[in-house]
This record gives C-alpha cells, sequence and structure tokens, in this order.
C-alpha cells in the first residue's frame, strides 16, 4: 500500500485525511447506503401500486390536499414531499459542502479543482446529449437538466454493496463529485426553474435566514450541547424561512441549503475544548441524516416515482419519446463521458496526476455511478413538464430505466475492480495498534486541523 504524500500536484481524488475524517466518512456512507436501499424500495411500492388494479388510490392519495392558501401552503401531499421534505436532504447536502468549504478538500484548489472539474464536465455533457437528442421538438428542450443529477443516497448505496475493498480516495472522489453536482443542481433549479418572483416575500425569508444564522453563530454551544433547544428554536425559525421562500416562487429546497450555510463547522475563534468548540454542524448531520435518509427521501420518491406504465403501449411510446431518449442517453452515457474527459483533460493540460492507488478504470465505474440521477432528477423532472403530462410520466420512466443501468454496468465493473483489491489487501497485512486505530492512518502526515491532515 502506498504511503499517502504530501505532494498536492498530484490528483487527490480527493484522498482520506485521518482516522477521525476516515471514521466520519465511513459513517456517512453507511447511513446514505441505508437510505439508498429505502429509497429504491420506496419506488418499487409506488410503481407497483401505480400500475395495479387500485392504482386510482395511489394518485389519490399523492394529489390529497392540505395546509392552509392564504399562505400558499395549501399543497397536495406529493407537492409537501418535493417541497418540504426535500429541504432536510438538501439541508444535509449543504451542510456537507459547507464543510468541504471550510475545512475540507474545497477549500484548496489543487484538491478542489479535480471534483469541481469532474462535476461540471458530468452536467455539461448529459445536457447537450438530451439537447442534441431533442433538437426541433418544441417544448422538449426545457428539460435539459433532468440527465445533469447524480443521486448521492442510490449512487452510494450501490458502492457500500459492490465496493467493500475499493481504495479510499475513490469513495471519497464519488462523495466529493455528488456533493458538487447537487450544488450545480441547486443553482440550476434556481436560475432556470423559477419564473415569478414575489419581492417582498424573498425579502423575508432572506431576513428570516439571516437571524437564524446569527443565533445558530452565536448561541453554538447551546444548540450543539442540548438537542431540545435547537428544535424548540432554530426549527421553528427554519420553517418560517422555508415558507416565505416557498411564497417567493424560488423553489423551497432551496430554503435548506441557505439555512445549511449558516451554520458553524468549526470551533469558535480560540476554543480548543470546552462548549464553545462545539461543531454544530456535525451534531445537526447526526440528528437529520437518519430523518433524511430514512423517511424525507424514501416519502419523496414514493411519490414522485408512481408512474402510470400504460402495459407495453406505454413502455414502447416512452422508448421512442425523444425526451426518454434523451434522459437515457445523457445519464448512461453523458455521465461517465463528461466527468472522464474532463478529468482526463485536467491531467493533460496541468500537472496534476491521477492518484497512484487508482486506475482510469476505476473512475470509470464511479463515473458511471454518477449517472444513477434519481431522487434530483425525478425532481427536476417535476419542474420542466406540467404533472400528469405524457413527457413529465415519460421522463421518470426514464431516469429510472437509467439509473437501473447504470447501476448495473457500474456495478459489473466495480466488482471486478473490488475483487482485485480484495486480493491486493490479502497480501498486503494492516496491523492494528492496541488503540484499534489502523497504522496506516498513524503513519500518514498527522493533521493540521480536526479535519484536514
Amino acid at each position: 500500500m502506498n504511503t499517502p504524500s504530501t505532494d498536492r500536484t498530484d490528483l487527490r481524488a480527493p484522498r482520506w485525511r485521518g482516522y477521525t475524517e476516515a471514521a466520519r466518512v465511513s459513517e456517512i456512507l453507511r447511513k446514505e447506503a441505508v437510505g439508498g436501499v429505502l429509497l429504491v424500495i420506496a419506488a418499487v411500492a409506488a410503481i407497483v401500486w401505480a400500475n395495479a388494479p387500485a392504482s386510482d388510490s395511489y394518485f389519490a392519495l399523492r394529489d390529497f390536499r392540505v395546509g392552509y392558501e392564504p399562505w400558499h401552503l395549501e399543497l397536495s401531499l406529493g407537492a409537501w414531499a418535493a417541497d418540504g421534505l426535500l429541504a432536510i436532504f438538501f439541508f444535509l447536502v449543504g451542510l456537507e459542502l459547507k464543510r468541504e468549504l471550510v475545512v475540507g478538500d474545497l477549500r484548496r484548489f489543487s484538491t478542489a479543482v479535480v471534483p469541481v472539474t469532474a462535476a461540471i464536465g458530468g452536467v455539461a455533457v448529459p445536457a447537450l446529449i438530451y439537447v442534441a437528442v431533442v433538437r426541433g421538438q418544441d417544448g422538449l428542450a426545457q428539460g435539459w437538466a433532468i440527465p445533469t443529477a447524480t443521486d448521492i443516497a442510490f449512487a452510494v448505496a450501490v458502492l457500500a454493496l459492490v465496493g467493500s475493498h475499493l481504495p479510499s480516495p475513490l469513495r471519497i472522489f464519488l462523495l466529493t463529485l455528488a456533493v458538487v453536482d447537487d450544488l450545480i443542481a441547486i443553482g440550476i433549479i434556481a436560475v432556470f426553474y423559477t419564473e415569478d418572483i414575489a419581492v417582498v416575500p424573498l425579502v423575508v425569508a432572506v431576513a428570516v435566514v439571516a437571524v437564524y444564522g446569527v443565533i445558530a453563530q452565536r448561541y453554538r454551544s447551546l444548540f450543539a450541547g442540548h438537542s431540545l433547544a435547537a428544535w424548540l428554536v432554530l426549527l421553528p425559525i427554519g420553517l418560517v424561512a422555508w415558507a416565505f421562500l416557498h411564497a417567493s416562487g424560488v423553489h423551497a429546497t432551496i430554503a435548506g441549503v441557505a439555512l445549511a450555510f449558516t451554520i458553524p463547522v468549526k470551533a469558535a475563534r480560540g476554543a480548543t475544548d470546552g462548549p464553545r468548540a462545539a461543531d454544530l454542524a456535525h451534531e445537526f448531520e447526526h440528528r437529520f441524516r437518519p430523518l433524511s435518509a430514512g423517511f424525507a427521501v424514501p416519502v419523496f420518491a414514493f411519490f414522485a416515482a408512481g408512474v402510470a406504465v400504460g402495459g407495453t403501449d406505454g413502455i414502447l411510446r416512452a422508448a421512442t419519446d425523444p425526451v426518454a431518449t434523451g434522459i437515457v442517453a445523457g445519464l448512461v452515457l453523458g455521465k461517465p463521458i463528461g466527468i472522464l474527459l474532463a478529468v482526463r483533460t485536467l491531467t493533460l493540460v496541468t500537472k496534476i496526476r491521477l492518484h497512484p492507488e487508482l486506475r482510469w478504470v476505476d473512475l470509470l465505474g464511479v463515473a458511471l455511478l454518477a449517472g444513477i440521477g434519481f431522487t434530483v432528477s425525478l425532481l427536476i423532472a417535476e419542474l420542466s413538464f406540467p404533472a400528469g403530462s405524457t413527457e413529465g410520466d415519460d421522463a421518470k420512466i426514464a431516469i429510472m430505466i437509467a439509473s437501473l443501468l447504470a447501476a448495473l454496468i457500474a456495478s459489473g465493473i466495480l466488482i471486478a475492480r473490488n475483487r482485485r483489491y480484495r486480493q491486493i489487501a490479502a497480501e498486503e497485512t494492516v496491523d492494528e495498534d492496541a488503540d484499534g486505530t489502523p497504522d496506516i492512518y498513524q503513519d500518514a502526515p498527522a493533521p493540521t486541523s480536526p479535519h484536514e491532515g
């Protein structure tokens, strides 16, 4: 096993920064993997119910409206899942992204450039492929962003199932790529899928987010030490910010990211121990990730994936629909082509090189996994086409087919690579000292902060 190098000109994909960080990311992987399995179960249940003799009851449940109209909050259950529950998922994405930007790999250009470049390539090429496929078809180009997203929960679930011995840099590369990819998707939703904006509610939402941030920063030790205080104080303020942003016309899931970016991810200045050293972001991740992976995302998938396929005729129609063709081609072909082409171009025009522990075939497997665009792609499909439209239904069918194809093809490659790395691990014994920390982390350079090394 190669000893980690401190030369930042190598492609760090990016690599682990110490045993504490490895344990943290491993915990995220486990929880996201469980969430991915639940997501698949919920989606399958929705598809079966939507095509069963009792399908009317599914659509009646999905379209059942609850709420208070004067506040623009009388929504169907499906809309509550997409606008409300998915905000929890984006809150966690925002926390992870801020952590990477402030104390993680994305704060350094040398390590941020790789996943950011890969994510940009993985967004641009699928979009171009989709636009090329639907060119000349009126109204279909508005779905260009559907194949640009990566479902982090689904992709990580597949990686966890087939990649027990894959190199650590490969795993963190997928996580970082997916987080950056989600950031781009958030920007796309905010810019391209917001039509009419009500200025007053938007200004109020920004002000409420600012208040939320001031309270979170000033009283971080209180909220990190007593989770009940966070539920009683910060949660109501966050709900108010979400409600006003929803009323403004901006997609309400953006509120999750905005609120997350106000949460402190490192200790207060000069604090080394005690309450002032509390990591509030870690506390919130610990509290909210099970809620997101175990409830919010699966419920959204249940209401979003239910499509009446219409038997063989419906499948044939979807197979010949330019929307479906563009989405499948964009996710299954465009994602890996864009990611690999972007990284390869980077290595050709700069001094950045692939890390010695990785091979291009490893990145191919992960790039194919990035073609699993389930959750965010379904959300963008709902924003692109009217509910119940043929294009919208075909888009959802295509997303599920493409995600399944990407998962199967990627699994084939990664299983073979995992077998190879298992053989290497059998040949190289990594001992553990009495403290239970693997020597590979003890031999690495000492970290300069709790989140880097």
